[in-house]
């Protein structure tokens, strides 16, 4: 549709309207922005500049993307509409390792958020939840049998948590019976993160669980990305949807990871487990 109104909006209007249309496609280029909302392709690349700025998005050549690379994790919600239904695999198997009386962790990631989504059924009490995602913190506040412990810090609206020293130090006086976290990238026996101030934050949570749980989906093995956050030996299983080939697979084998393979619904059946 084109957009002979959008050059009557303001620029806040329009860069909103614009950051919906990119997080719901992915990507875009200026010429197709320029046409949809009406306005000069000089506007649009300073409303790109704008969106880029606040980190909501990165501009490539002619276009922009909302899609993560080495060095650019996607915002929030973006990530919450990619990869629902490996997720909520990886997720349900997930839930099976958490029992009642237990003090959980729950990183920021939209993975670790699928296991909250679960909790809210309240089938496993009682339990006490630690969080610094404040999505993860709203589904479960007022949960009876749910004691919600929400991590301070520096407030991050692009990955809706909070952050920064204050959280780190915050982590370091807990100690917990599991920590569930997931990361940007996982290839040659480790883990890997685009954002320092995020390595930092769940490098603590690792520290302060008796175990660690790695939550991704497929797409996420044979990448790598700026940081290393720790060697996945550091995790005692690695959960991964059944979209994953054999080559990252075995790479997972070489490294002598413990993972299982977690079926998606419509996926294979049954559950695959390696380097046990």
């Amino acid at each position: 549709m084109s957009g002979s109104s959008g050059g009557q909006q303001g620029p806040a209007a329009r860069q909103a309207a614009m950051t919906e249309q990119v997080l719901a496609d992915g990507s875009a280029t200026a010429a197709e922005l320029a046409e949809r909302f009406g306005v000069s392709l000089m506007t649009i690349h300073r409303d790109l500049d704008e969106l880029e700025r606040q980190g909501i998005v990165r501009k490539s050549r002619g276009g922009v993307t909302a899609q993560p690379s080495g060095v650019f994790e996607s915002n929030v919600q973006y990530r919450l509409k990619t990869m629902r239904a490996e997720k909520a695999a990886v997720a349900e198997h997930a839930l099976r390792m958490v029992e009642p009386g237990m003090a959980i962790l729950l990183d920021d990631s939209t993975s670790t958020l699928e296991i909250a989504r679960r909790l809210r059924a309240g089938e496993v009490t009682p339990l006490t939840v630690v969080t610094n995602f404040l999505e993860a913190i709203n589904l479960l506040s007022g949960q009876r049998g749910i004691h919600l412990m929400a991590l301070g810090g520096d407030y991050d609206p692009l990955h809706s948590s909070f952050l920064g020293v204050s959280c780190v130090e915050a982590v370091g006086q807990l100690r917990v019976d599991v920590c569930f976290a997931s990361t940007s990238a996982v290839h040659g026996g480790y883990a890997y993160h685009q954002e320092q101030h995020i390595v930092s934050v769940k490098r603590a949570m690792l520290d302060a669980a008796a175990r660690n749980v790695l939550l991704i989906d497929h797409t996420k093995l044979g990448r790598v990305a700026l940081h290393r956050v720790v060697p996945l030996s550091r995790f005692d299983t690695l959960l991964v949807d059944d979209g994953a080939s054999p080559e990252a697979l075995r790479d997972l084998d070489e490294h002598k990871v413990r993972y299982e393979v977690c079926a998606t619904k419509g996926g294979h059946d049954g559950n695959r487990t390696g380097a046990t």
